[in-house]
């Protein structure tokens, strides 16, 4: 059976008309999303529900469904204003935007790290979330690329981010105390008593930069996404 996206797409782009019964300046979509963003950057998705936003605002279970049918579309509104509004690319050349794009991406993603299980799968996207992916496509437009190029460069991009980004995350959805740094020492520490077995990682690790995955592998995307380009001309 085919997903059910209409109230939130209603939510997302506006088109819900507020509720006529009830407190109207008291509670609203706006509030209700806020809070329920300040649950999830605390204890990450899996501990959000309904009734923990209320509890939060002081309000019934009740009087939230007045203004979000559920738990999906409150996820979907809190999705969309997570990420903001997409960020301003100052006028330069393709590689220099995509890359201030993503590393924007990477901020937000660390700064709500619940995010990389919420932006999962088919789902329903606001305003907010469109422009990030027109603002990246947008860097691409002189470059000789298609449209498809154009659009796949940038979910590889962004692919590379979350799956960085994935590895300073909770599997609760909340961010890793340490950061990559204390990854690295962790699997130091194992690694020294098993240097035998895994001699080639031992070695690697051991001259390793530390916090350079986001930046090594996304040289390497555009490197590739440059030879393509210049192949074009």
């Amino acid at each position: 059976m085919a997903e059910d996206f209409t109230d939130a797409l209603a939510l997302l782009w506006g088109l819900k008309p507020p509720p006529t019964r009830g407190p109207k300046a008291a509670l609203n979509p706006e509030l209700i999303t806020v809070a329920a963003i300040a649950v999830a950057d605390e204890q990450g998705l899996p501990a959000l529900t309904m009734q923990v936003v209320a509890e939060r605002l002081s309000f019934t279970k009740m009087s939230l469904y007045r203004h979000v049918p559920g738990r999906a579309e409150l996820v979907a509104l809190m999705v969309d204003h997570a990420v903001g509004p997409a960020p301003e690319l100052a006028p330069s050349a393709w590689r220099p935007r995509l890359t201030a794009w993503a590393e924007a991406l990477w901020h937000v993603l660390l700064r709500h790290p619940w995010l990389l299980a919420a932006m999962v799968g088919r789902r329903p996207l606001g305003p907010n979330e469109l422009a990030w992916t027109d603002h990246a496509v947008a860097a691409l437009e002189d470059t000789g690329l298609d449209g498809g190029e154009r659009l796949d460069t940038v979910f590889t991009v962004a692919g590379h981010v979350r799956g960085t980004a994935q590895q300073l995350v909770t599997p609760e959805g909340t961010r890793r105390e340490g950061g990559e740094a204390e990854l690295d020492r962790a699997l130091a520490v194992l690694l020294d008593e098993h240097r035998e077995r895994y001699p080639a990682l031992t070695a690697a690790l051991a001259v390793s930069t530390p916090d350079q995955a986001l930046a090594f592998g996304l040289d390497r995307i555009l490197d590739g996404v440059a030879g393509l380009i210049a192949s074009r001309r």
